[in-house]
Order: structure tokens, then C-alpha cells, then sequence
């Protein structure tokens, strides 16, 4: 086990949440401090406010990832007697460096948008406005008969070979390699200097673009070979299609049951509702922050209602006209990232064999507060 630095952290993360899947202009990213340095405490926030600041000082954090971009609009100027000026010289006084994951982290899979439909409890969920289709790679690599079933193994663990809902999924045939070891060579078969031919086998299997690299490395650590011999070939047809928002199916109950199913997700003491109450809903659409502009997203593709935050008067005057019940929980119910982030994240650092502690920030970002 090691101690991290950020670099090592981040570098994982965006195996999670890569950047490209951001929409595009969104302010994503290493925004304050540094990367550099040994990380041992890291906590995931939705917001980056001087409270959350205060809770990580307090906590001696080295790293915090939030959601919501810290710097959203291009600052003129910074200047410490301001709000946000103060906020980000404590940041740099304490050196705590702070890194954004906003769109890229709605879209990615086991993301904002996955862990809302999760919390709602949808069936059968899919992707409610597609963004992003995931490129696939072809890898192929050459390896000793003895080695086949332990390179597969790798490669499965490492993400390749998912086709649809089946994992580790590969073509292997037999053949015979051939090689010559030079001078000061130290193979794994055969001696310097002389022809060797090795009973081979060729594993094939398909890599999503973003895992390739991690997928590579994991298969060059465990090949008993000094020099590996693969390929990879781009490929034509994609992987998973993802993007913003989840629609899936509930059992059937009335609008007004389902704001209180909605309430106790994501416990929140009270929703906007859009529409009759004693309405039937089967299947629903979510998206989480400000998803005005895809309702009619959700309407086309059948929802019977639409689950968001900030809905606007004349937004929900549309819906209405086009017969799509809306459920407004606020903003801030994004909050499930929090603890479903730290638990991507805790996995992936054990799985890479770090000592880090993370944990979700407790403190409360919502501005709004019902009397």
C-alpha cells in the first residue's frame, strides 16, 4: 500500500468520470492548488462553499472534488475581502486543491444521473438524452499457452470484453510464435541468440476507448514476457451510448404517491408537482440540476413524469399543455453523489493498492429552506 499524490488520484477518477464527456464549454478540472503532493484525505462535496472550505481545513484535506465548479465565471480580478476571493485564498493558504467533475460526472455510467434513478428505485432505466457514443478498440495480444487463462483473467477484471450485459467476453486461437533474443536480453523462453519458436496463443477481446490505456498497463504487468507483443485496432461499431438523465418504470401508483416515494429519496421535506395528483404514473424521467430544456426529451420518449430541479413558471405551463406531469425536488438533491462518489472512489483506490481516507462532506449546501 502507498500514500497517493494527486496526480494518482485524479488519474483514476477520470477512469471513472473521464473528461471527455463533459458538455462542452462546462468548467471541469483541476481549478485551485495543486497536484503534486501526497494526498491522504480527500472529501467529495456538491458545492464549494467557505463552510465546506472550513469543513475540510478542519479535517486536514488535502483534495476536495465537488460537482460544482468553484470558479464557474471567468474571474476579472481576486480580491480577499470578497466572498469568493476569501474563499480561495483559505484554499491556497491551506493548500487544499480543489477539482471539478460537473457535466462529464452527470454523464458518466455509476454517475450523478445513474445514482439518482438508483435512488428512485427505476427499472429497466436508460439513457434519457444521449450525449456521448463510447468508442471501442480491438486488442489483441500474443501469449504463451501457459499464460492464456491468466492474461484473459487480467483483461476481464480490467474492463475489456464487455458486449451488452456479458463481461469478459474473448476469442483465443493456437498458434506458434517466433523469435530471436538479442544481446543482453533476459527472455522468458528460449536463450539469446538463438531462433525460438513458443506454442502462442492469440486472445482478442474489445476495450472501451477510455479504459484502453489502464487495460494495456494491467496486461503488460501480468505477461510473463519482457517485450509484449499486441495490437489494436480501431473499430467501427460503439459501446455503451450515454449521456444526461436516466427513464425507467415503477410500479404503477398515482402522481401523488410518487412525490412522496420522491421526498423520501432524496430526503427532501417538500417537491413542486406539475400536474393531477391522483394522476397514474408508470414510467418517469430524471435528470438531475436544471433540466428545463429536456422535458419534451422525457415527453417524446413516453414518461408519464419528469423528475428535475429549477423547474421556470413558463417551463412548467409547457409541460402541462403537453400533458407531462413534473416533479421539482430542488437543485440540491444532487447531493447523492456525495456518498456514491466516495464509494466509486474508496474501491478504485483499494483495487490500486493506495491509503487514502475519503469521506462525503457533511455539510448542508442547500440555500433554500421551506417555511
Amino acid at each position: 500500500m502507498k500514500i497517493p499524490n494527486g496526480h494518482e488520484i485524479i488519474h483514476l477518477f477520470e477512469q471513472f468520470s473521464p473528461k471527455g464527456l463533459a458538455m462542452e464549454g462546462d468548467k471541469i478540472g483541476l481549478q485551485i492548488g495543486r497536484l503534486n503532493k501526497k494526498v491522504e484525505r480527500i472529501m467529495i462535496a456538491l458545492d464549494v462553499l467557505e463552510n465546506v472550505i472550513d469543513e475540510a481545513i478542519e479535517k486536514n484535506v488535502q483534495l476536495i472534488i465537488a460537482h460544482h465548479p468553484i470558479i464557474y465565471r471567468p474571474l476579472k480580478n481576486l480580491l480577499t475581502d470578497t466572498v469568493q476571493g476569501k474563499m480561495i485564498e483559505k484554499l491556497v493558504k491551506h493548500d487544499i486543491a480543489v477539482y471539478a467533475a460537473h457535466t462529464n460526472l452527470d454523464v458518466a455510467k455509476g454517475g450523478v444521473n445513474d445514482l439518482l434513478a438508483n435512488a428512485l428505485e427505476l427499472q429497466d432505466a436508460e439513457v434519457l438524452v444521449p450525449t456521448f457514443d463510447t468508442k471501442l478498440k480491438k486488442l489483441v495480444v500474443f501469449v504463451p499457452a501457459s499464460h492464456a487463462e491468466v492474461i484473459r483473467k487480467v483483461l476481464g477484471e480490467a474492463g475489456a470484453g464487455f458486449i451488452g450485459n456479458y463481461s469478459h467476453c474473448s476469442f483465443s486461437a493456437n498458434g506458434t510464435g517466433r523469435f530471436l533474443p538479442g544481446e543482453n536480453t533476459n527472455p522468458f523462453l528460449g536463450e539469446a541468440g538463438r531462433l525460438e519458436e513458443v506454442e502462442e496463443v492469440r486472445l482478442e477481446t474489445i476495450v472501451p476507448e477510455p479504459l484502453l490505456k489502464k487495460t494495456i498497463t494491467a496486461m503488460i504487468k501480468a505477461h510473463p514476457y519482457e517485450e509484449v507483443a499486441y495490437d489494436v485496432y480501431p473499430l467501427e461499431n460503439t459501446g455503451d451510448v450515454l449521456g444526461l438523465g436516466r427513464i425507467g418504470k415503477v410500479p404503477e401508483m398515482t402522481l401523488g404517491e410518487f412525490a412522496e416515494r420522491v421526498k423520501t429519496a432524496f430526503e427532501v421535506s417538500n417537491v413542486r408537482v406539475v400536474g393531477d395528483l391522483s394522476t397514474k404514473i408508470k414510467k418517469v424521467a430524471v435528470l438531475g440540476g436544471d433540466g428545463n430544456k429536456y422535458f419534451m426529451n422525457a415527453k417524446f420518449q413516453g414518461a408519464d413524469v419528469y423528475v428535475t430541479g429549477d423547474i421556470y413558471y413558463h417551463t412548467a405551463h409547457d409541460a402541462q399543455m403537453q400533458g407531462l406531469n413534473m416533479i421539482d425536488p430542488g437543485h440540491n438533491v444532487e447531493k447523492v453523489m456525495k456518498k456514491g462518489l466516495t464509494a466509486t472512489l474508496q474501491k478504485m483506490c483499494q483495487e490500486s493498492g493506495y491509503t487514502v481516507e475519503i469521506f462525503p462532506s457533511k455539510v448542508n449546501t442547500d440555500p433554500f429552506q421551506f417555511v
